[in-house]
């Protein structure tokens, strides 16, 4: 009678996680090279891929083939008989040309994080920032104010991150009871947008610093809703917040210390009516912290770019909101690990 084998720990995770740059950076390329874009407008061989990303013969099939092995692209045929198409999640989340597209804050974490996180151990031991501004430059929205271009890439990556939370928040979100609607922080306009095209009913004002206005008028220009949503400058630590029957902050309190998180839900506060709702979007960790890895990485990725932002759970933000005057708090699951925290006054 045969034994069955006792099975021992397995390294096969520590690997994994261990060498999990590889997979990243192979990811990170193929979304900076537009792979997913091409892609989504038919399938293509190897060849044809080559030729258009303007890539070397050697280890372009490996290339490729990783990314069929990690489920980014499906293919049919091998190596030169071989054709390339998107999988379902990479068309809806890497195509450029979609409102669901996700890759800014890729291009964003290939272009600057990436060699950041190098500095992790730095940082866990020092309590400070380990990007620009370590080297004497300007602090992290300060230098990407001052640059158009860098700016720019930043509201795209802002917006792609979260691009389809906003997508299924506006479809599935109860906006009835609202009329009027305030993005704090709204960067390009991406939530006012979703908002806008899943809400007819609804008149959407993104409030952002002076240098980012003309960006998001821009965008509502182009998408023909310019009637709809109007970009509002202004700075949220200098003003009181416009007033608006329901208000929203998306990545916006995770960059600030606990003081300024309270200042800013009481402002919120201040400028919504009785009945109204302020409605924040970030990778909101469980309250056990155990479970929610990305919005916990995610507080890490704080401590690299902020002096003192970092992640919560609905319970820290409970405890904040309910000091302040908030009465009904509810959470709604978004897709990932990302989710919105309801507070209605």
């Amino acid at each position: 009678m045969s034994q069955s084998k006792t099975q021992g720990p397995d390294p096969s995770k520590i690997m994994q996680i261990g060498m999990g740059f590889w997979a990243s950076k192979t990811l990170l390329t193929a979304v900076n090279l537009k792979l997913f874009t091409h892609l989504a407008q038919g399938e293509l061989t190897g060849k044809e891929i080559q030729n258009r990303l303007g890539l070397h013969e050697r280890s372009l099939f490996d290339f490729l083939d990783s990314l069929v092995a990690l489920g980014f692209l499906k293919r049919k045929g091998i190596k030169e008989d071989a054709v390339y198409q998107n999988s379902d999640e990479s068309d809806l989340f890497l195509d450029q040309n979609k409102l669901t597209y996700i890759g800014g804050i890729l291009e964003m974490s290939n272009n600057r994080l990436y060699r950041f996180w190098n500095d992790l151990e730095e940082g866990l031991k020092t309590g400070k920032p380990q990007n620009e501004s370590k080297q004497g430059d300007k602090p992290l929205f300060e230098a990407i104010y001052s640059n158009e271009d860098r700016l720019r890439e930043f509201l795209h990556a802002m917006g792609g991150v979260q691009a389809g939370n906003f997508d299924h928040f506006a479809r599935n979100f109860d906006f009835s009871k609202f009329k009027t609607h305030c993005d704090i922080g709204g960067a390009g306009g991406n939530l006012c947008v979703h908002i806008a095209k899943n809400n007819p009913h609804i008149s959407s004002t993104c409030y952002d610093l002076p240098k980012v206005a003309p960006i998001a008028e821009d965008n509502f220009r182009t998408l023909g809703l310019s009637d709809r949503i109007k970009a509002t400058p202004g700075d949220f630590f200098e003003e009181e917040l416009p007033r608006a029957d329901l208000i929203t902050m998306c990545n916006v309190l995770h960059d600030w210390g606990t003081d300024d998180k309270k200042m800013l839900i009481s402002k919120a506060y201040t400028s919504l009516p009785n009945g109204g709702a302020l409605v924040v979007i970030e990778n909101i960790i469980d309250d056990e912290r155990r479970q929610n890895a990305f919005g916990l990485m995610m507080s890490l990725n704080m401590l690299i770019e902020t002096d003192s932002g970092f992640d919560f759970s609905l319970s820290d933000f409970k405890g904040w909101v309910s000091e302040i005057g908030f009465k009904r708090i509810d959470l709604m699951p978004l897709i990932g690990p990302s989710s919105a925290i309801i507070a209605r006054k």
